[in-house]
């Protein structure tokens, strides 16, 4: 029995709701997963501030109509599809679904969308490979030691080096 047209109009509701505060949509054939399967993928996207929604082509075609930076979605709306919407950590997001799918073997990444482009799977993966933020500041935040210790050894062998300037001046002249 299929769902009514007010449970159609909520779930497209939902989904451009969700879509609104996405920063990476994937799709995925989950074509072949069991109910027990979805829910640990979901449970594992969870803390990595993503969510996994099971829509019908159709809905999640309407429910991306009127925003520009889905739209490029409309080219993976084929086949039986999951949507792994993600909010925060892509990377831990990606990363997440890919131990998944070592796990199940049952599911392709078809592609996703990020900030209205295209991805295939290998700029996922190129997504995923990306050093995390709390890598990126940690070599930053070495960098600038790094630099800060140079300037103050710089900073130490000034008078040093004016004190032996003037040892040798005052020596050559009482010579």
């Amino acid at each position: 029995m299929g769902r009514t047209l007010k449970e159609k109009q909520d779930m497209v509701a939902e989904l451009k709701e969700t879509l609104n505060q996405t920063q990476l949509a994937l799709v995925i054939d989950y074509q072949g997963l069991s109910v027990a399967e979805i829910s640990d993928l979901r449970k594992r996207l969870r803390p990595m501030g993503a969510v996994c929604k099971v829509a019908k082509n159709t809905l999640m075609g309407v429910a991306i109509a009127e925003n520009a930076n889905w739209q490029s979605l409309s080219q993976f709306l084929q086949g039986t599809n999951a949507f792994l919407l993600v909010k925060d950590d892509m990377q831990g997001a990606i990363k997440a679904y890919q131990d998944f799918q070592k796990v199940s073997k049952k599911t392709g990444l078809r592609g996703g969308v990020l900030e209205g482009r295209p991805l295939s799977e290998a700029d996922i993966k190129a997504i995923a490979d990306l050093p995390s933020k709390e890598q990126l500041m940690a070599q930053i935040a070495g960098a600038i030691n790094g630099v800060a210790t140079k300037v103050a050894v710089g900073i130490n062998e000034v008078p040093g080096s004016l004190a032996r300037a003037i040892k040798a001046i005052s020596e050559k002249e009482a010579a």
